[in-house]
C-alpha cells in the first residue's frame, strides 16, 4: 500500500563520499556463490586500479571459497548497475568511472559454486 506524506520529508544522507576522507564505498558481487549471498561493501581509494582490487581486497573477502583461486579474470563476466560491462582491469577505480556506492558484479565461467550447486 503506498504511503504518501502529509508534510515534506527531508533527510540528510550521512554517507556521501565527503565523509570517506578520499576513499568511496563499491557494492562488489560474486554471482553464483551463494556463500556470499549479497554484495560485499569495500571502503577504496578512486586510486585502486581494478587489478590490485581483485588481489587485495577481493582476495581477502572472497578467498576462503575454493573457486576463488581458479578464476581467469580475463574470462570473467561482469556487470556494472546491472548492465553488461567490460573493464580494463589495469585501470583505477576512478579511471574506470565507478562512483560511490557502485555496484559490480561478476560471474566466472565453469566455476558455478561448489561442486556445481550454487554455493
Amino acid at each position: 500500500m503506498p504511503v504518501v506524506a502529509i508534510r515534506p520529508y527531508n533527510t540528510v544522507s550521512k554517507d556521501t563520499v565527503d565523509k570517506y576522507l578520499g576513499a568511496q564505498l563499491l557494492f562488489v558481487g560474486w554471482d553464483k556463490h551463494l556463500m556470499f549471498y549479497s554484495p560485499l561493501t569495500l571502503c577504496v581509494p578512486p586510486s585502486l586500479p581494478l587489478r590490485d582490487l581483485i588481489n587485495g581486497n577481493l582476495k581477502a573477502a572472497f578467498g576462503i571459497h575454493p573457486d576463488f583461486d581458479k578464476i581467469e579474470w580475463d574470462k570473467a563476466q561482469w556487470t556494472l548497475g546491472g548492465k553488461p560491462w567490460l573493464p580494463d582491469l589495469d585501470k583505477t577505480i576512478g579511471e574506470l568511472g565507478l562512483k560511490h556506492k557502485a555496484l559490480i558484479r561478476f560471474k566466472t565461467p565453469g566455476l558455478e559454486g561448489l561442486h556445481g550447486c550454487n554455493f
